[in-house]
């Protein structure tokens, strides 16, 4: 009888033991969401008093010197603790014509168009002023444009999935080589995470501002040296002279020439005798006949 009365006790006091252990587990976890949740808050909060605001400016203008203009902006960044990543002055010719100044000599004319690109890097608090002195450079604006980009939740995501994959890191155990490739390349992908939120930061402390101006097209006047050889030909005048010159020269090479042969003169003059004598002989010889 005892023993039928003491089953039924002994399985209710395991029921009350295991629901009182599946509730302190239910607590247990509870408390950790929950703390979870508020630490989730907390970050928003932080992110929310201070946004990740990314500023950026597109500027067009006309200046009456590009060389000058892009000396005065690189100075202005200078003073508003801003810095020059990028600058570019282009100079494309358009017509030209060449005009002769002299026999060796030409004056080029040519159309020049030059323009300039410049990116920079302004702190937030200094981009009003910057935009507003850049402006009063040119002649007149062209084109001005501003964005504000708000990468306060993109900060946020990657922080808590860095956080998140920095925890499982921290309870892996195995030391195969598989698992080693697979953490190796999971850490990587933390790096390039951890890259993009520096990324961010640093948008939101440097405002990117690209300017791109230009000026009228000038004429440039330039003296070169004549490439045409057949303007470095001396006068008529002189040529004929030259000629008669070379032609006396020729002359007298001949005769040097016709020298050196002296001695068929004599043979010619011997051989022309004989050959008159014997016809004479024979004209004798038939008259007596």
């Amino acid at each position: 009888m005892k023993a039928k009365i003491l089953i039924p006790l002994a399985g209710l006091a395991f029921f009350c033991a295991c629901k009182g252990i599946d509730t302190s587990k239910s607590a247990d976890t509870a408390s950790i969401k929950s703390q979870k949740n508020q630490s989730l808050i907390s970050k928003t909060d932080l992110i929310q008093n201070g946004p990740k605001l990314v500023k950026t400016a597109n500027i067009r203008f006309k200046v009456r010197n590009v060389q000058q203009a892009a000396e005065q902006i690189t100075d202005l960044t200078a003073r508003l603790n801003g810095s020059v990543i990028h600058q570019v002055v282009n100079s494309t010719t358009g017509n030209s014509a060449d005009i002769k100044k002299s026999n060796d000599s030409l004056v080029r004319i040519t159309v020049l168009n030059t323009t300039a690109e410049m990116i920079v890097k302004i702190p937030p608090e200094n981009m009003g002023n910057f935009l507003t002195q850049v402006s009063r450079l040119g002649i007149y604006l062209e084109n001005s444009e501003m964005d504000i980009t708000d990468k306060s939740l993109d900060y946020l995501s990657t922080k808590l999935k860095l956080e998140n994959q920095s925890e499982l890191i921290s309870h892996e155990k195995k030391a195969d080589t598989n698992s080693v490739n697979n953490l190796l390349a999971f850490k990587n992908n933390m790096v390039d995470q951890e890259i993009g939120n520096r990324k961010i930061i640093d948008s939101t402390k440097n405002c990117i501002v690209s300017l791109t101006f230009y000026e009228n097209n000038i004429i440039n006047k330039e003296t070169i040296a004549n490439d045409d050889l057949s303007a470095y030909n001396p006068s008529f005048f002189k040529r004929l002279g030259t000629s008669i010159e070379n032609g006396w020269k020729v002359c007298i090479d001949v005769l040097i020439v016709l020298a050196n042969f002296w001695i068929f003169i004599p043979i010619g003059i011997g051989t022309w005798t004989i050959a008159r004598y014997r016809k004479r002989k024979k004209l004798v010889e038939l008259a007596k006949n």
